[in-house]
């Protein structure tokens, strides 16, 4: 079958319940932000964003020394060697396109297992090599987590994994947003990856590059949005 990248007859049932699921997570996230309900989702991509820049190393024939996620929902990632000016970049980016990559994999309960199964793996992975119990704890916890949801969908009638990634694809796409906002505009963090990129890349500041990486990440989620909806078609 082509694939409808006109959507043509759009919006169908499915099409119409993966928007509207996206806009009532997106209010929620937007409502519940300060609060503590959402602590475990941010540190998850806080991770993200930090396993990201391990990755960047790691291709670039780096090492990676350790990763930590704090409570305070920062992050480190430490490294030696590899290509800098691609590792600084890889963070929020690629925060931004593991969040296009959920929001697609929810589309289909193959690939929601899949995402699930991968998530699952990479926290093992990073339990290992963790620098403080946050990372961890939070490795544990989602683990479990992600295994009872698992669970529940193959042996019972509560099937809730496809939202699960769905709500985590839309939360990582909006705080990697929310991010950049955060450190080089309210706040103007001057040791964030934008700031130490703007040292490396001086035709543009922090706040410059703050911007293109904010607009590229909105890309990514509209991106996203779109495919969903091909894919659904």
């Amino acid at each position: 079958m082509n694939p409808n990248w006109e959507l043509k007859n759009c919006c169908q049932h499915k099409q119409v319940v993966f928007l509207g699921t996206i806009g009532v997570f997106t209010v929620v996230i937007l409502v519940l932000w300060r609060t503590f309900l959402l602590t475990p989702f941010k540190l998850i991509t806080v991770f993200l964003h930090e396993a990201s820049h391990a990755i960047a190393c790691k291709l670039t024939c780096g090492e990676v020394e350790g990763i930590q996620v704090h409570a305070n929902e920062g992050g480190m990632t430490q490294t030696r060697g590899g290509v800098y000016w691609l590792i600084l970049p890889a963070g929020y980016l690629g925060s931004s396109f593991w969040g296009m990559a959920l929001i697609l994999a929810s589309t289909n309960l193959l690939t929601s297992r899949i995402a699930a199964g991968c998530l699952i793996l990479s926290l093992l992975i990073v339990l290992f090599i963790a620098k403080n119990w946050t990372l961890r704890g939070l490795c544990i916890g989602f683990i479990v987590f992600l295994g009872v949801v698992w669970v529940l969908q193959e042996t019972t009638k509560v099937h809730i994994l496809h939202y699960i990634i769905l709500f985590i694809g839309v939360m990582n796409s909006l705080f990697s947003v929310y991010d950049i906002y955060d450190d080089l505009i309210s706040r103007r963090v001057h040791t964030s990856d934008a700031e130490k990129f703007a040292e490396l890349c001086p035709c543009c500041t922090g706040v410059g590059w703050g911007a293109i990486w904010g607009l590229i990440s909105l890309i990514f989620l509209c991106a996203a949005i779109y495919l969903g909806l091909v894919i659904l078609s």
